[in-house]
């Protein structure tokens, strides 16, 4: 049988020493939202092998108990290469035996090694997390490591399928803990939950206490163990599809995770009828995850997209919507609990304040991240806690699988420290004429890098190099053309300062991405002015926000130390055409009477200056 899903989560338990892929999946067609977890067995983990000598390299290979080896043919830089593809039982025999593989005299280099198992499976299959997806298979009454579940199992009998249409009717909890606190930073071991503020997009609007102030919106349970209770109870019975908080991964989680075990009480709110686990993701140690159930830390969320001196959930209220919420001080919180009346009024109100404050800010500010999870192809729960950078690599990853590409490796520790050294000039500035300055133009050009790395065809596989220490030219799709032959200086864009060469053709896998990416923004653009629906244009306005920023993102980690694909050569060469260009404008406005009295990397500010030989050639004219 076939049913269509939207896809939440995923992740891989063990059977009988092999990975099975898990897909956490809800039923969002019909009248009655079901949870699904499907099954798949068949995908299993594999690198790719670079030898020095085919024959001997699988002889190596195989005397180390592997069977599953395949000799093909892929991409490298372009370059059409033959490969040794060798497929692991489990993911996790790949950290535990690469370095071995790699160390064999036979073996040149090994190549996606470090893709994890999930991430993967995502690619390999075209399937994007919070889209639809078709499943093929059946419906089983039972499987390992899901008895606590109540989901319905789902076992795949083929691959999923990307079903194409977009899914944004998500339920949505936001949730704050108030403590009292009264010798400071709250100790979870001894400082008992008050409050827990709760707020969804489905209309509840409430705050669980053991104290009642006579407030409609406060729900009054005898201990703070029916506080907890409560609060896993309205997740689960409003079948919650996304948890947020503020700063909830370094506190609130934590937190109600300690409390909670002194009750006895498990936090069993995941999809498979598991508790809290905290993972890292993005350079966060501390993520709070649910299986199936996805938890989003807004505080983070606001760190990577908004520049403030301060990242309070008040100061980033008041930068969003220009009102000021309410505040009640930290230090503050449990005088005001216990002195009660006006106080615990006010509190109560701040407790709600908070959350529906947070949600206000998830409704505005997740969309980007929802459009970018589907452009980028992983995780929601990851792509909020990654750097815009990985963000663009993870694209890149999955664009190069598109086309048959292997991926470079990531740096040792030695490449990483050596690119650490690296320096690059970055663009031009003109620090600013002293004084009030009136009548001015501004001057500037849209989307200056991604477009010189187009129109240049930056891109390390089409980038002429020599090796430091052999003298010959790096492999790419470039050197393997030349074939031994000296370069023709005709077929190459030089860059300014610098003199790298980079081939007119063929274009450059990265260019090739960031064109269609641009068009794409051009094309949704050009919708968005065309229809007269204002839901649509508000969808098709973010689709068009998170390409900007994936598009923005990828000149500048060129130069990122860990990029798969670094090149100091193309971060160097975009900067210096920039500067290059911006400097050659201004002086072509100077012949027309205008002066830069300001001008910074893209653009420049200008005043009209009439110079005699503008006033020569208007009076010839």
């Amino acid at each position: 049988m076939e049913k269509n899903v939207v896809l939440f989560d995923i992740d891989y338990i063990t059977k009988d020493e092999k990975a099975v892929i898990r897909l956490f999946c809800k039923d969002k067609d019909g009248n009655q939202e079901r949870s699904i977890i499907a099954i798949d067995e068949s995908f299993e983990p594999y690198i790719y092998v670079i030898p020095n000598d085919f024959k001997r390299a699988e002889e190596d290979i195989r005397e180390l108990g592997f069977e599953k080896i395949e000799k093909v043919v892929k991409k490298d830089f372009q370059v059409e290469t033959e490969f040794l593809k060798l497929i692991f039982n489990h993911p996790q025999d790949v950290p535990k035996h690469r370095d071995t593989i790699s160390h064999l005299a036979s073996v040149r280099e090994i190549r996606e090694h470090d893709i994890p198992f999930y991430r993967r499976y995502l690619i390999n299959n075209d399937i994007f997390p919070m889209s639809k997806l078709k499943l093929s298979g059946e419906f089983i009454d039972k499987y390992e490591g899901l008895e606590k579940s109540s989901a319905l199992i789902f076992k795949l009998d083929s691959s999923p399928k990307s079903v194409g249409e977009d899914y944004s009717n998500f339920r949505i909890l936001s949730f704050d803990l108030e403590v009292r606190n009264p010798k400071g930073m709250p100790d979870s071991k001894k400082d008992e939950i008050i409050m827990i503020g709760v707020s969804t997009n489905t209309g509840i609007n409430k705050v669980l206490s053991t104290k009642d102030e006579d407030l409609d919106f406060v729900n009054v349970l005898e201990t703070e163990k029916e506080m907890i209770k409560t609060f896993i109870n309205i997740i689960k019975e409003e079948n919650i599809d996304i948890l947020v908080g503020y700063n909830s991964d370094n506190f609130d989680f934590p937190y109600l995770r300690d409390r909670a075990k002194i009750y006895n009480l498990n936090l069993d709110i995941g999809m498979d009828g598991s508790s809290i686990k905290f993972l890292r993701r993005g350079g966060y140690q501390n993520s709070a995850s649910f299986k199936g159930l996805i938890h989003i830390d807004l505080y983070l969320v606001m760190r990577r997209y908004m520049s403030l001196e301060r990242y309070t959930l008040e100061r980033v209220y008041l930068e969003l919507f220009g009102e000021e919420k309410i505040d009640v001080s930290g230090d503050k919180i449990w005088q005001y609990w216990d002195n009660g009346g006006n106080d615990l009024k006010r509190l109560f109100e701040y407790s709600l304040d908070d959350v529906v404050a947070t949600l206000k800010i998830a409704e505005v500010t997740l969309p980007l991240s929802l459009e970018l999870t589907k452009i980028v192809g992983q995780p929601f729960f990851d792509i909020t806690r990654m750097a815009t950078g990985q963000q663009a690599e993870w694209y890149l990853v999955r664009k190069a699988y598109e086309i048959d590409e292997v991926i470079p490796n990531k740096p040792n520790g030695a490449e990483f420290n050596s690119r650490k050294g690296d320096k690059n000039t970055g663009g031009y500035v003109k620090e600013p004429d002293r004084g009030l300055h009136e009548n001015l133009v501004q001057f500037d050009f849209r989307s200056l890098y991604p477009s010189i790395i187009i129109s240049k065809n930056i891109s390390p596989d089409v980038l002429l190099k020599k090796d430091h220490f052999t003298g010959h030219y790096i492999k790419n799709i470039v050197s393997k053309k030349l074939d031994g032959k000296e370069p023709n200086p005709e077929d190459f864009y030089v860059a300014p300062e610098h003199f790298n060469m980079f081939a007119k053709e063929p274009v450059g896998f990265i260019p090739s991405v960031l064109g269609n990416v641009l068009n794409e923004r051009i094309r949704i653009k050009k919708q968005s002015k065309e229809t007269n629906d204002e839901l649509e244009r508000k969808s098709l306005d973010v689709q068009q926000q998170a390409l900007k920023r994936l598009a923005n993102t990828m000149y500048g980690i060129y130069g990122f130390s860990r990029f798969r694909w670094y090149s100091m050569e193309c971060a160097e060469s975009i900067t210096a055409w920039g500067r290059e260009f911006i400097q050659n404008t201004m002086k072509q406005a100077e012949q027309f009477g205008f002066y830069a009295i300001y001008a910074d990397t893209d653009g420049f500010y200008a005043k009209f200056r009439q110079s005699p030989e503008y006033k020569d050639s208007e009076n010839k004219d």
